[in-house]
């Protein structure tokens, strides 16, 4: 099974993903599994926090690469990434808005709209073997899952950037001194103290729980709803450039990207 749940004491419930869906979350089969099952926890009574990680090397390593190049190859990778920020989006959104507390224990490397996901969590533990990287720089891409919202408001807006235009890898250690994740933990505590988190946020009221979340997000210039479909739009819009089909490429080859000086229409 791409994902399994398991209901602990305090209305907790914890979210494995399988190795198969950490490195492949965003496969048809994988995400709709992770997509239904936390839907059916923000809609259970009895669930008041959720637990998310993922097993072996990764927490979330994003998108496939050879799905990109097959939807380049066949002529439909706009419709692909459509499909895709269709539904990740309003799952975000869903998990911000929602009363639930979300607590991501990264158990390993993370990246792109995976990282999304952690960032859209309420809490974030992560041990020190894991990376973070956004990853879509490097295949000529813009953003998407909510990063340039969920980021910025976690570690300032330049160090966001640096960490875009940079490709940067963060260490656990480093993205715990910016700010980007809560707690750092050895490896045998993850589990344990995630759900510690979970079990403390969520003893709270619903009205406490949902309203402040509500309430802290609304505090900017732009929703994230608004951002969200932004981003959708230009990862849409991007995916269909020559520069995109040169990310995958030089990816799969393992050389260095050569974008187009010329902006695409």
């Amino acid at each position: 099974m791409p994902v399994s749940t398991d209901r602990l004491d305090g209305g907790v419930a914890l979210v494995t993903m399988s190795p198969d869906a950490s490195l492949d979350t965003f496969a048809p089969a994988n995400f709709s599994a992770l997509l239904t099952t936390l839907d059916e926890l923000m809609s259970d009574q009895l669930c008041r926090s959720v637990v998310i990680t993922g097993s072996g090397r990764f927490f979330s390593a994003g998108g496939n690469i050879d799905d990109f190049a097959n939807g380049i190859e066949d002529g439909d990778i706009g419709d692909r990434v459509q499909e895709m920020t269709d539904q990740l989006h309003p799952l975000l959104l869903r998990m911000r808005t929602s009363e639930k507390v979300f607590v991501s224990a990264i158990n390993g490397s993370v990246a792109g709209g995976g990282l999304g996901l952690a960032l859209a969590s309420d809490y974030r533990v992560c041990v020190p073997k894991a990376k973070l990287a956004s990853a879509f720089f490097r295949l000529g891409l813009s953003p998407d899952g909510g990063m340039t919202w969920l980021l910025p408001r976690l570690v300032g807006n330049q160090v966001a950037k640096r960490f875009l235009f940079n490709s940067e890898v963060w260490s656990g250690q480093r993205a715990m001194e910016l700010g980007a994740i809560d707690e750092l933990v050895d490896e045998s505590d993850l589990i344990e103290r995630s759900v510690e988190v979970a079990r403390e946020w969520g003893k709270w009221s619903v009205n406490s729980r949902r309203g402040t979340k509500q309430l802290l997000d609304a505090a900017t210039s732009t929703f994230f709803e608004t951002q969200l479909h932004f981003e959708q739009s230009l990862m849409v819009a991007s995916s269909k450039t020559d520069d995109f089909a040169e990310g995958v490429h030089s990816f799969k080859e393992k050389r260095e990207p050569s974008f187009g000086l010329k902006e695409e229409e």
